[in-house]
């Protein structure tokens, strides 16, 4: 009997034991589902976003205890102005003139880099309308007299153009400029042949250039290279939530790095080469960016127009500087902008191309 009590004691407190561990793994499950941060991010539906829809997709955000609402917009600047507002918490996107006053007034800060034009890296296209095309606009040195669709004055295409004119060594003064918004009314002036011309991402250029609806002139990186994109935030919100702003970079650094090992290797002759790791990336991507299209085609197509990207999510800091001083000759951005104000490189390690 002694016996027999003593195995009914150990059994009951096995069940405590158990029981107690049970609930305590309960209240640890709650109290991180209670702790998850929410943040929202503003984004566009292109390839270059990548590096945020694998971090989500993957569960990067997730392991540092963020929960990501996605946000997307229909152009650039209007995601500066949200982050501003306070209607998003970060956003990633082109920088423009409109995001350079806004952080060089003290509103904004560039924490991580997005994607960049780089030689041997098909980046955004330069498209040219039939009606265009049918009048003899067959080369960059066309462009004088001609019209360009942007969306608002001040965004990254109205940058190319500027860029374009230099080293083609023509007056953008020349060029028509016509703001219209949208990159879905870019696309739609180009197609009706209400401009000549426009500078857009490659995952929309291509189905124009194959259904023959545009003719490609040609890729902006072929004659220049830029750091084209940020991650950015308010400047409180770097200065005042620090720590959850450090743990969003990590998860978006290692989707950047997951973004660089699927998309930016090379063969010896200089070939783009892609593998396991890209049908997979490219999967997750082609969700975004082409829902409507059949998995098999989207991925073709996310890897045909995957932008080169920093795998540390590094800036090209003297890039920004050349930007904003380009676009004060311009008059898009105020003379007293300061690029230094507009850099929070606190939050990534070793920057590219520090100015002097």
């Amino acid at each position: 009997m002694p016996a027999i009590a003593k195995l009914i004691r150990a059994v009951f407190r096995a069940d405590a034991l158990l029981t107690l561990a049970l609930a305590a793994a309960l209240l640890v499950g709650v109290n991180a589902a209670r702790a998850a941060d929410k943040v929202s991010v503003g984004m566009l539906r292109f390839v270059s976003s990548g590096p945020l829809f694998l971090a989500m997709e993957r569960g990067y955000f997730r392991e540092q205890g963020i929960e990501v609402e996605p946000r997307f917009f229909e152009a650039a600047q209007p995601i500066a102005v949200a982050v501003v507002s306070g209607d998003i918490d970060y956003g990633a996107t082109a920088f423009t003139g409109g995001f350079f006053n806004l952080a060089g007034a003290g509103e904004l800060k560039i924490i991580a880099a997005q994607s960049k034009e780089a030689k041997g890296f098909e980046g955004n296209a330069i498209l040219v309308s039939n009606a265009a095309w049918d009048k003899g606009f067959h080369e960059l040195k066309d462009f004088p007299g001609k019209s360009l669709g942007i969306s608002q004055m001040g965004s990254s295409f109205h940058y190319q153009i500027g860029q374009l004119a230099r080293v083609t060594s023509f007056d953008l003064k020349s060029v028509t400029l016509r703001p219209l918004q949208s990159l879905p009314n870019m696309v739609a002036a180009l197609k009706g042949n209400q401009v000549d011309a426009i500078i857009i991402a490659p995952h929309l250029a291509r189905p124009l250039v194959s259904a023959g609806e545009a003719h490609l002139l040609g890729w902006y990186s072929d004659y220049d290279e830029y750091q084209f994109g940020g991650l950015f935030t308010a400047t409180k919100t770097a200065a005042d939530k620090r720590d959850i702003t450090q743990r969003f970079v990590r998860a978006y650094q290692k989707g950047c790095a997951d973004y660089a090992e699927a998309f930016m290797q090379k063969d010896e002759a200089g070939a783009r080469v892609f593998d396991a790791r890209s049908d997979a990336a490219a999967r997750i991507i082609t969700k975004y960016v082409y829902p409507s299209e059949p998995e098999d085609k989207g991925v073709a197509l996310v890897k045909a127009s995957a932008f080169p990207a920093d795998a540390r999510a590094r800036l090209d800091i003297g890039d920004i500087y050349k930007q904003i001083a380009w676009m004060k000759m311009e008059q898009l951005v105020g003379e007293k902008v300061d690029p230094a104000t507009t850099l929070d490189l606190s939050y990534v390690e070793g920057h590219f191309n520090p100015p002097k």
